[in-house]
């Protein structure tokens, strides 16, 4: 296994140690960072594993939280990491399970590995840039091991197509979306709601066949999903360029997108 993957999939499990930690505490310390959204004591913690294995690679890392570079630091790096430690911190205080971590390595602009790790159900997502697996740990010790991961992929399914949604960002435009899928394939539509990034894997396992997004994100919270979809031949395609997401952009803010399993 590329030794990349291996560092990033250790710093993931390390870092579900450290929420859980806190998930089982109850003890969240709960804080509101400057554009409202929650930031609690799992999230710091998280990224500060998370952060000393992925330093020893010598390779620079774009953390939900850690201080953002300005892009003049960033805008001639070739190759980063991207990194969400807690994807899904309104999943963690509400205590449903569906909250991730999220680690990515961007080579000139694209995904090329992604780890997706869902600590609360021991359950493990991971790719490089031609494979993607899944792997459910052990509940009473996760002790990863690559020989019991099974590859993924996605697939169509007979009279129906499966939208995956979100817990907490279904609006107005993704139901008009949804809608017109009706009109458009005639089969029947059921909307599989999920949180995280999660939503991404369900695609990638041929559990959802279109992920519409149409709310915003930043780049840590697709960076990793991306990969794993890639690494399945799926395309995240950015709605306003009309082309593939790319990342280490001068704003980190992503356009809505669109994954798609149907053409």
């Amino acid at each position: 296994m590329n030794k990349n993957l291996e560092i990033a999939i250790e710093a993931a499990l390390e870092g579900g140690k450290q929420i859980m930690n806190i998930y089982n505490s109850g003890d969240f310390n709960i804080e509101k960072k400057g554009d409202n959204s929650p930031l609690t004591s799992a999230d710091l913690a998280a990224n500060t594993v998370i952060n000393k294995y992925l330093i020893e690679t010598k390779i620079p890392i774009i953390s939900e939280e850690n201080k953002q570079l300005d892009y003049s630091e960033r805008k001639d790096w070739k190759t980063c990491w991207i990194v969400d430690p807690l994807d899904g911190t309104k999943e963690f205080i509400k205590k449903n399970g569906e909250f991730t971590v999220n680690i990515a390595l961007i080579e000139n602009g694209k995904p090329v590995l992604g780890v997706i790790y869902v600590p609360a159900k021991n359950i493990i997502y991971y790719a490089d840039s031609k494979s993607a697996w899944k792997q459910e740990l052990s509940t009473k010790k996760p002790k990863f091991d690559h020989s019991d991961s099974k590859e993924i992929s996605p697939k169509k399914l007979e009279g129906k197509i499966r939208v995956v949604g979100s817990r907490s960002h279904m609006n107005k435009n993704t139901e008009a979306f949804i809608s017109e899928l009706k009109e458009k394939y005639g089969e029947e539509i059921e909307v599989v709601s999920k949180g995280s990034s999660l939503k991404f894997c369900l695609v990638a396992e041929g559990e959802a066949q279109i992920y519409p997004r149409f709310a915003p994100t930043m780049e840590w919270d697709t960076a990793a999903g991306h990969a794993i979809c890639r690494a399945t031949g799926l395309k995240v395609i950015d709605q306003k360029t009309g082309k593939e997401m790319i990342y280490n952009r001068e704003n980190l803010l992503n356009n809505y997108f669109l994954v798609s399993a149907i053409g």
